[in-house]
């Protein structure tokens, strides 16, 4: 690549960023740092009426959260702002002018109700209303390419709504390449058209959408699969301009967990999982959950998003951002849609889970639990690294080693049924001491004399074992035995069993 690769992310500030937009970013991101190149943040909210106060700060924090802060945006090495498209407004009526000087747009005055009546009437003879080459010169429409010249300049002058149109071509066959997607043929007849300019003095998305990727020096344009309608209006656009036009790359949709649509925010309630990354409330009030305040790490949430249509390639399927960046390709993401499984995101996160510091992960677990508040983390730090092995979240590690820091205070009853027999009492006694006996307590120690007791004596080891736990947790489960009474130490171990007893 001859010119520096630059790729812009560019959301609108309407409300929280769907899970679909962090995959988009994400993939301009790799792209851009792959090739050495500048990851630019656009805020595109030309359209006022459904901007929402915040929704921008949601969205740098989002992407700082997943680690991939943009170069350029708002506020930050703004060479090339404005960055947000309401402060950019100025710019774009020069453009449109230029094109309807070129005899690339022209001026329509249709009103709301004419328009209307014209789709009725193609509706009443079966036909779709298009406003395009077979109607916009035949005098039922009211635009500057059948008004004379003054007649436009009177319009205009008396404050007549109007809206500028671009003249798509007739009779043409447009050919597009799309990273991704390959080689696309489009005939221009079946374009209409679209709207650039309204007479309030706001462009629409494609013609700002446009000039800022041109003035922006934008060398691709990586966004998502429902673009890929609007991309022969683009390119003629490009073309009109005489520029040179960015490559393009159209991303596959992220479909619902069945398969079947593209994912939404509905999906995620019905099925209990978030589809934003931050927790986000609305301004009713409406709370929204967060990958971040499900207990996801931001790795993992990065990890899972670009499989949901990258392919390494390999077996692969853990990376860090550093082995994405070096192994990314577009041309290893599918054309075909996504589909999301919210199991395999909780894969992912136990997987980082793992990989994550005991001391790093029990402060996390401290700070959530008041229960804890006055434990050295260090210990706790020493349970947790017993237990996240079956955790996926540090929300799942009380439930996993409460033990360790409280006694239980009742005893699972289908565990008790299992594990205390006649006999079990005095076999806890025996192993009281044990315990007692054990001056060294270390777990080889403990594990020596208690196990080495249990052979000598021909007990079965399910006697001893599973009323042992009973006594120490509360129900069968949790990490190994001797780890635990090695952990609450050999005072609390003793008073757990006497507990046991007491209770049989």
């Amino acid at each position: 690549m001859s010119k520096k690769v630059r790729v812009r992310f560019a959301p609108s500030p309407t409300g929280p960023l769907h899970i679909g937009g962090v995959r988009t970013a994400l993939f301009n991101y790799l792209f851009a740092k792959k090739h050495g190149g500048d990851f630019v943040l656009r805020i595109e909210d030309t359209d006022q009426n459904r901007f929402v106060e915040g929704a921008e700060d949601y969205i740098v924090k989002s992407l700082d959260w997943c680690g991939m802060s943009f170069d350029e945006g708002p506020g930050k090495n703004e060479k090339f702002g404005p960055y947000r498209q309401s402060e950019r407004k100025h710019l774009y009526k020069q453009y449109a002018d230029e094109l309807i000087a070129n005899g690339k747009a022209y001026y329509a005055f249709d009103t709301a109700e004419q328009l209307d009546a014209e789709r009725k009437g193609h509706e009443a003879e079966g036909k779709t209303f298009i406003y395009n080459w077979h109607n916009r010169e035949k005098g039922r429409l009211v635009n500057s390419l059948v008004l004379t010249e003054e007649e436009t300049k009177a319009k205009i002058e008396a404050g007549d709504h109007f809206v500028i149109r671009f003249k798509s071509p007739q009779d043409e066959t447009l050919h597009l390449t799309d990273i991704i997607r390959g080689n696309i043929k489009i005939d221009t007849n079946v374009l209409d058209d679209k709207i650039l300019f309204k007479s309030d003095g706001m462009p629409t998305y494609h013609l700002a959408n446009i000039v800022d990727d041109h003035l922006m020096e934008i060398t691709h344009v990586i966004r998502g699969e429902e673009w890929l309608p609007s991309l022969a209006l683009h390119k003629l656009l490009y073309d009109a301009f005489g520029w040179e036009a960015p490559e393009f790359a159209h991303l596959p949709l992220i479909l619902k967990p069945t398969g079947k649509g593209k994912l939404s925010k509905r999906d995620g309630d019905k099925m209990g999982f978030p589809v934003f990354p931050l927790e986000y409330t609305a301004p009713d009030g409406t709370v929204s959950r967060g990958y971040k305040e499900d207990g996801y790490f931001p790795e993992a949430v990065v990890n899972f998003l670009a499989f949901l249509g990258w392919n390494p390639g390999t077996e692969q399927e853990i990376f860090s951002l550093e082995q994405m960046i070096a192994d990314f390709d577009l041309a290893r993401v599918n054309k075909a849609g996504a589909r999301f499984d919210p199991d395999k995101t909780k894969w992912f996160n136990h997987q980082y889970m793992q990989q994550q510091l005991d001391l790093d992960l029990a402060e996390q677990f401290k700070a959530s639990k008041a229960e804890l508040a006055d434990i050295d983390v260090n210990y706790i730090a020493l349970c947790v690294g017993l237990i996240k092995e079956r955790a996926t979240f540090v929300s799942d590690f009380w439930d996993l080693s409460h033990f360790f820091f409280t006694a239980p205070k009742a005893y699972d009853e289908k565990a008790s049924k299992k594990a205390l027999k006649e006999g079990t009492a005095d076999i806890m006694t025996k192993v009281i001491e044990l315990v007692n006996a054990t001056e060294d307590f270390t777990v080889v120690n403990l594990q020596t004399n208690i196990k080495g007791w249990i052979t000598d004596n021909e007990i079965g080891f399910g006697k001893v074992m599973m009323p042992l736990r009973l006594a120490l947790v509360g129900a069968l489960q949790g990490p190994d035995v001797f780890d635990i009474m090695y952990m609450i130490g050999k005072a609390e171990t003793v008073k757990r069993i006497e507990n046991l007893i007491k209770n049989i």
